[in-house]
């Protein structure tokens, strides 16, 4: 029996890690194998393209190479993990994956979303994960978090009118496929997000 797709995303700061784990910890517990993966990355040769995309450079990064690079981990990455361990019947959890190639490269940086689909369906065939939490928090708070904890990579150090589109566009799509991504507000206190990301995860499970 195919395993579960599970995706956390969410603009920065908003809590991705520290949810991730409380998902994965909470799956466990009910005895299922979880796989925890990130985009870009899960694979040696996908975390190398990722330290491309993350990395600062005084080269201006063409906005379609960014977005070629972004699909060409992914590609690997499902070719060498994500598909194997779905078939297996393990469940996977991702910090990230499509969703937010549309938030960033198409909401943040403007790029065509028929564009993004294309690639969408070349590299994932009909592959889409099976829930999607979308963290939603204010932007300016979420960078204040981010700040905190330390120095700040090529994304993070977007401006804060890119990371207003990308929040936008992660409620777009939330709000375009309900029964897929459930928006939960990253604003409250932990144990709240937790408990409402609980309800979801019963409802997975029923």
């Amino acid at each position: 029996m195919r395993g579960k797709f599970l995706t956390i995303e969410g603009t920065e700061g908003v809590g991705k890690s520290t949810n991730l784990a409380f998902v994965r910890d909470w799956l466990q517990a009910k005895g299922i194998e979880v796989v925890v993966t990130r985009e870009p990355g899960g694979t040696p040769l996908a975390e190398e393209i990722r330290g491309l995309l993350l990395s600062k450079r005084e080269e201006k990064v063409d906005e379609t190479a960014e977005l070629l690079l972004v699909f060409a981990a992914r590609a690997q990455h499902l070719a060498q993990l994500i598909k194997p361990a779905l078939a297996r019947g393990a469940w996977v959890l991702s910090d990230r994956f499509t969703d937010a190639t549309y938030a960033y490269q198409g909401g943040g940086r403007g790029l065509s979303k028929e564009v993004v689909t294309q690639l969408e369906v070349l590299v994932q065939g009909e592959l889409r994960p099976d829930l999607t939490l979308i963290l939603d928090i204010d932007v300016e708070l979420g960078l204040n978090r981010a700040r905190q904890r330390g120095e700040l990579d090529r994304f993070e150090s977007e401006t804060l009118t890119f990371f207003e589109r990308v929040r936008a566009a992660y409620k777009d799509r939330a709000l375009a496929a309900p029964s897929r991504y459930a928006l939960v507000d990253a604003s409250q206190e932990l144990v709240r997000v937790q408990s409402d990301i609980e309800k979801v995860l019963l409802g997975l499970l029923d």
